[in-house]
């Protein structure tokens, strides 16, 4: 890590701004006091009183407020947050330097509101100016970002169509070679060419509706179900709650991929997969559960690449209005998505 990375991370470059401005205030006013000691504490005391007022716009009235556009909150907020702090700064002053004064808030007000009150107010204004300045440059970058991954997400999406259509026609013929008496055989390579066909022919990026989606899932957890024994369980939930919206195609998959590669394998007990479905106020809720084997060594953590690329598509599909919440317990694997729909 370089000097620059070390002072950004640690925000060691706060501490510099705030250090050079006491030096220069300081140094602008010292012959204001009679003692050297009184000028130190009158200068930390305004600087404080400055970056307090700085941090708390910047930090809390900015992205609670104005960012959520309650402006009005926002504006009464930011006056009185100046008017109060400014008043007690020079109540504070007043004692230090035993002025009455400035003790007294009464007196002299138009001289205050001048002196104190309007200067706090054009400052704190550019210590705002600076924030929105750099929240805007970080979210054109985030901005550019994101556009440039879709982009990619859009070009290797259309790749992968390419050989799948030679297969899908391939599927096609073997299946009328198998044997008829074979029906769980037929039957399973029906359900590949249906999620085949799914992804080629249905699927034109573009939101399908969650029906389909759904019908998807159920053939991926029937062609996985045919690779276990007895001792593995899937139980889908909800599925007849949810209907009648779109959902961006391929969402769900990865989590029920993660559930299925990640199951435990205990030979004595369940191992399970558990999906639950939801639709209320609004919102479309999906949990995928799973059991999962805590003394086996994986060379890859359960929600490892898979569901780091979800997240990704998560934030270009769904930016602002989706939950995910994933929990990582000794024998539990869980995720939990909650989308605005």
């Amino acid at each position: 890590m370089n000097a620059g990375h070390f002072i950004i991370r640690y925000k060691l470059h706060h501490l510099i701004f705030w250090m050079m401005l006491f030096g220069i205030w300081y140094f602008l006013r010292y012959q204001d006091y009679a003692r050297s000691s009184t000028a130190l504490l009158v200068t930390s005391i305004k600087v404080v009183d400055l970056a307090l007022m700085i941090y708390v716009t910047n930090y809390i009235l900015i992205p609670k407020l104005l960012y959520r556009k309650r402006y009005v909150w926002f504006a009464t907020a930011f006056i009185v947050m100046i008017t109060c702090s400014s008043m007690f700064k020079m109540y504070i002053i007043g004692h230090v330097i035993n002025s009455p004064a400035l003790i007294n808030f009464t007196a002299n007000f138009k001289t205050r509101v001048y002196d104190n009150i309007i200067p706090h107010f054009f400052l704190v204004t550019s210590g705002v100016a600076i924030k929105l300045l750099f929240d805007y440059i970080r979210m054109q970058k985030n901005l550019a970002e994101l556009a440039k991954e879709k982009a990619e997400a859009e070009l290797n999406f259309l790749k992968s169509q390419i050989n799948p259509h030679f297969l899908f026609n391939s599927l096609n013929s073997v299946y009328f070679l198998i044997d008829k008496n074979n029906p769980e055989a037929r039957n399973a390579l029906h359900k590949f060419s249906a999620m085949l066909r799914y992804q080629l022919y249905e699927m034109n990026g573009a939101p399908i509706p969650i029906e389909k989606e759904i019908s998807y899932l159920r053939d991926y957890i029937d062609l996985q179900k045919l690779r276990k024994n007895e001792h593995y369980t899937v139980a889908v939930e909800g599925t007849e709650k949810v209907k009648d919206f779109v959902i961006e195609p391929l969402l769900l998959i990865p989590f029920v991929e993660n559930a299925f590669k990640h199951i435990s394998n205990y030979p004595g007990r369940a191992n399970y997969i558990k999906l639950s479905m939801d639709r209320s106020n609004g919102h479309f809720t999906f949990v995928v559960e799973n059991s999962k084997d805590a003394a086996e060594a994986k060379t890859e953590k359960p929600g490892g690449i898979g569901l780091k690329n979800v997240k990704k598509r998560l934030e270009l599909l769904y930016p602002g209005s989706h939950k995910l919440e994933i929990f990582d317990g000794e024998d539990v694997f869980k995720v939990g998505l909650q989308i605005n729909i």
